[in-house]
């Protein structure tokens, strides 16, 4: 293990709790500047294990430092945060642990804050027994959850909020999802095995298939040929709700990155339009279509003001897999627990029903709409989803029921954990016959 992985993962961690840059961006900027992928490996490790648990072991320093660092020497401040986690975390032999950070710290060019980094590492060993127990004696600590977030899940889910904040800071399989039109899930399996990969078919999504462990895809057997992606299982439960067939005209209305926009392609003979606002995030859906060598019309636009985009030709489906909290996905995003505010909530909600309200006009009489969130938050959800219905006589919901999760007011949640899935909502809405 290289300390200078450390002293990289300290400044990249500081950019993330500290400065508000997005784990994804600062892994891809800094993970370049090493070339062993064991390092690589290590850095992804230390920065999600640091943002997932930063909010357990942040407070912790304030009882651990005379004076704090978090203004004065960000990378420091996060430095110790990493040195917590490969103690209690990752479960690194300590002396190792405690001495590679130490040296980091060297690394950073801070080596008179080495001392204070080896002082505090020591401390924490010998009263490790008595801050855990204050850690645990709070909520917000005990499970690294914002203490808004904690307090919604209790009002929402309130035999379920223990669980969900578990399952948030259990690292997640890796999950793929088989492009048919290029490869078979029985193919795919055999040659992920054969290059030493254990991938096991899920046992309900058709395309599944599962890694116990994340690793760089890039490198794994038929990335190249486009026979895969990587998807979560509740993302593709998408694909079974949105009943296809061939010929269909198809809208999906916020599809960067392209994930299930590439599913459904993969499962029918569909005419479908890609609609995305940004066209930074639209030239991922680009790359996707092109690597899984799939065609799709690729518009750059509003979904609540249809007016600039379509064609006045009805959908037959139209997926939204509408902006918000991604409160189901701190397991594989731990940085949003870190980044997302209580009051991001109402402006995210005038959002989902703008978009709603523009684009049912779109939909064709007896077609359907599916609508869809990461979020486990009810006000994103179903409260979205009974506006709609209660605005538009001519929308009906329909009954689904998935393997995991449960039935919502309206709709299906699963929630964290939930057959060790990602947090998804969907609620199916078909438009009456004219």
């Amino acid at each position: 293990m290289n300390t200078d992985t450390r002293a990289l993962a300290a400044q990249a961690l500081a950019e993330v709790a500290l400065r508000g840059a997005s784990l994804r961006d600062a892994m891809e900027r800094h993970a370049p500047k090493l070339r062993d992928p064991r390092d690589r490996a290590l850095l992804m490790a230390l920065l999600s294990e640091g943002a997932r648990w930063w909010l357990r072991f942040d407070p912790a320093l304030d009882r651990l430092l005379e004076k704090p660092l978090r203004q004065k020497e960000p990378q420091v401040h996060a430095l110790l945060v990493l040195g917590l986690v490969q103690l209690e975390i990752l479960q690194l032999q300590d002396y190792a642990a405690v001495a590679a950070t130490v040296e980091a710290a060297r690394a950073l060019k801070k080596p008179r804050l080495a001392g204070l980094v080896n002082a505090v590492l020591r401390r924490w060993q010998r009263e490790r027994t008595t801050l855990l127990a204050e850690l645990d004696a709070q909520p917000t600590t005990r499970h690294a959850h914002p203490a808004w977030l904690a307090k919604a899940l209790a009002r929402d889910w309130p035999a379920q909020a223990d669980a969900v904040m578990q399952a948030d800071n259990v690292e997640p399989p890796l999950m793929l999802r088989v492009n048919r039109r290029r490869s078979d899930r029985a193919t795919l399996a055999a040659q992920l095995h054969a290059a030493g990969h254990p991938a096991e078919p899920h046992p309900w999504l058709r395309d599944g298939l599962v890694l116990p462990h994340s690793t760089d895809v890039t490198r794994l057997p038929g990335f190249e040929d486009g026979a895969f992606a990587v998807q979560d299982g509740a993302a593709q439960a998408a694909a079974d709700l949105a009943d296809l067939s061939d010929g269909l005209r198809v809208l999906d209305a916020c599809a960067a990155p392209g994930g299930k926009a590439c599913h459904l392609l993969e499962r029918a003979a569909i005419d479908l339009t890609a609609l995305e606002f940004d066209p930074q995030r639209a030239d991922r859906i680009r790359q996707n279509l092109r690597r899984l060598r799939l065609d799709a019309r690729l518009v750059i636009g509003d979904a609540g003001a249809p007016a600039g985009w379509w064609d006045r030709k009805p959908f037959d489906r139209i997926l939204v897999d509408a902006p918000c909290s991604a409160t189901g996905v701190l397991r594989r995003r731990p940085d949003v627990r870190l980044h997302r505010r209580e009051s991001d909530i109402a402006a995210m909600n005038a959002q989902q029903r703008r978009i709603l309200a523009a684009l049912w006009p779109l939909l064709a009489p007896g077609g359907r709409l599916l609508y869809i969130t990461c979020s486990v938050l009810r006000a994103e959800n179903e409260a979205i989803v009974a506006g709609l219905l209660a605005a538009q006589p001519d929308a009906q919901a329909v009954a689904i029921e998935l393997p995991a999760g449960r039935p919502a007011a309206v709709g299906w949640q699963i929630l964290p954990g939930d057959g060790d899935l990602d947090g998804m909502y969907y609620a199916v809405l078909q438009k009456k016959p004219a």
